[in-house]
């Protein structure tokens, strides 16, 4: 893993590691997908935002389980460039597409800009489910009784 510059830049920090921390976050943001499905028959743009929501708790579940986490301002930034850096090129395209989301999402929240169809937010909560799974099985490696996220609710 190439953190170094990360730390240097104070992007991130150690901390001690907590595997319950790290199952509780992971189980939030499958939570988190399952709000997302539920709310893209009412609002698309909200379930946009909370499976980039998803992600973000995933991202943060991962730099804790690596034990660490953002430090700074601009942290969600830091999320996206933490899973980019450990994750690798088998996840390039999915964290490209966190970061983009991240993007949006914050020109949705505080600008009130852009329209986000159906089909965009229907592709950001497959892409979630995506990540969290992924971020999942990395953590099961450690512990394998993690949840089934094809399960309706958290395990």
């Amino acid at each position: 893993m190439k953190l170094n510059d990360l730390l240097s830049r104070r992007l991130v920090e150690r901390v001690e590691g907590d595997l319950g921390k790290v199952i509780k976050s992971l189980t939030r943001a499958k939570r988190d997908l399952m709000t997302a499905r539920a709310t893209l028959e009412i609002d698309e743009e909200w379930a946009y935002t909370i499976a980039y929501h998803a992600m973000l708790r995933a991202g943060r579940a991962l730099m804790l389980y690596h034990q660490y986490r953002p430090a700074g301002k601009d942290q969600h930034n830091t999320v996206g460039e933490f899973c980019s850096r450990v994750l690798g090129e088998e996840y390039r395209t999915l964290v490209n597409k966190f970061q983009r989301m991240r993007r949006k999402r914050h020109k949705f929240i505080y600008e009130i800009e852009g329209v986000i169809s159906k089909t965009e937010a229907k592709e950001s909560i497959d892409s979630a489910k995506k990540l969290i799974e992924g971020i999942n099985e990395i953590v099961k490696g450690k512990r394998g009784d993690l949840f089934d996220l094809s399960q309706k609710k958290p395990g």
